[in-house]
């Protein structure tokens, strides 16, 4: 099976992405968790490289910025953070097609997943409507970044990553303190750790949901 779910090309086609091969954005949204024979995972590898020229040309024509300057705001422009956050901010999570156990561990909202899936429908929209299409795209969902600016939905632990990049700060630490309960009802307890600032601990259904309630737990009281 590789067609799509009404709701979700509607979606994909409302976002901006430009829907033919069904069968390419079904590859693009499946987590190898599936079980299925695609995933998303050359897709991703094709949308990263799109990605990183789409922001380096517009980063060149932006600015007179050493190379130096370029490669460290392109880093940050295009790390898994970013994209996920852009991710969340157009609603893949509820779109994501992962495995039971996956999904219920928390993985819809994991960085590293939603990072990947993002690149990935990148890489899906470069094979449906070339370059030229995908680099406005790029322009159209990352200006904000660019623009140093963010919704005011900003994801919890994508807040902290920004507060610390700001304030001079390493970047925040989390860590996997207690696990408890049953396999059907488990508790995990998640601190997280800023250098020199603080640390706070958050407990959740999941260890991304404990992240995100610790991340936002961290900004209420030191930011």
């Amino acid at each position: 099976m590789s067609a799509l779910p009404n709701e979700t090309r509607e979606w994909l086609t409302a976002t901006g992405f430009t829907v033919r091969d069904e069968s390419v954005w079904y590859a693009a949204l499946t987590h190898g968790s599936t079980g299925e024979a695609v995933n998303y995972e050359r897709l991703e590898w094709l949308g990263d490289r799109v990605l990183g020229l789409s922001i380096s040309h517009w980063l060149f024509d932006r600015s007179d910025a050493a190379e130096g300057q370029l490669a460290q705001r392109l880093n940050a422009l295009v790390s898994r953070d970013t994209c996920a956050c852009i991710a969340r901010e157009i609603g893949v999570p509820a779109h994501a097609r992962l495995g039971k156990q996956a999904r219920d561990d928390g993985a819809h909202d994991s960085d590293n997943v939603l990072g990947d899936v993002m690149e990935a429908l990148l890489g899906a929209n470069y094979l449906e409507a070339g370059f030229d299409p995908t680099r406005d795209l790029v322009h159209h969902l990352w200006r904000d970044a660019v623009d140093g600016r963010r919704g005011r939905s900003k994801h919890p632990k994508s807040a902290l990553q920004e507060w610390a990049a700001g304030n001079r700060r390493k970047p925040p630490e989390y860590e996997l303190v207690d696990r408890s309960g049953p396999d059907h009802a488990a508790r995990f307890t998640v601190r997280v750790k800023v250098l020199n600032v603080g640390e706070v601990e958050a407990t959740a259904a999941s260890k991304q949901q404990a992240e995100t309630a610790a991340a936002d737990a961290f900004m209420k009281r030191f930011a």
